[in-house]
């Protein structure tokens, strides 16, 4: 792995921060092409990293600049990477509030967020293909990663409730399977 400073991972992070919008799953691409390209983590870390960020409790983006902080450069990357994540965040929202107001009912403003939604929806999509293509290996990961989609976005079932059943087949079928052995 490369030698990297505190600075370079904070300019990494803080371009993620003001160049993605949609946060989240739309800044995944950005910060693969910055770490993986750059040579810092390699494409396992990366798949690593998502999963863990996904699993902590917070938003996606700035688990994701903590881990791979406190990976590349420990307590203190963890710290610079947070900061760079958020602070062009933190500046934009800011100046928006201050000066939105007056601008709301622009048609160019409207027309601009307009245009951004399909590209953000698109930066989702990507890292959401990738990562079924890495994690669904036999034909029922995809039957359950297929009726997971299926039942939150048109049944309106809570993925807490999915999460808690997959959980609870997992370890079901772990069991079985462990006495079968027996």
């Amino acid at each position: 792995m490369k030698q990297v400073s505190l600075w370079e991972l904070f300019g990494v992070f803080a371009k993620v921060g003001t160049f993605t919008i949609g946060g989240g799953y739309a800044m995944l691409p950005l910060v693969e092409q910055e770490l993986v390209k750059r040579g810092w983590i390699s494409e396992s870390d990366f798949d690593e990293l998502i999963v863990l960020a996904q699993s902590a409790p917070g938003l996606l983006a700035v688990n994701m600049a903590i881990f791979t902080g406190h990976k590349i450069k420990g307590l203190w990357g963890s710290i610079v990477s947070a900061l760079g994540a958020t602070l062009p965040s933190l500046i934009i929202i800011l100046l928006i509030a201050m000066f939105f107001t007056e601008f709301k009912e622009n048609e160019y403003v409207i027309r601009f967020f307009q245009g951004v939604r399909p590209a953000a929806i698109a930066l989702i999509l990507v890292p959401a293909i990738r990562m079924a293509k890495s994690g669904c290996k036999s034909w029922w990961t995809w039957l359950i990663a297929i009726a997971s989609l299926l039942c939150v976005a048109f049944l309106q079932v809570s993925p807490i409730w999915i999460i808690l059943v997959t959980i609870s087949v997992a370890v079901s079928v772990s069991l079985i399977f462990q006495k079968k052995k027996s």
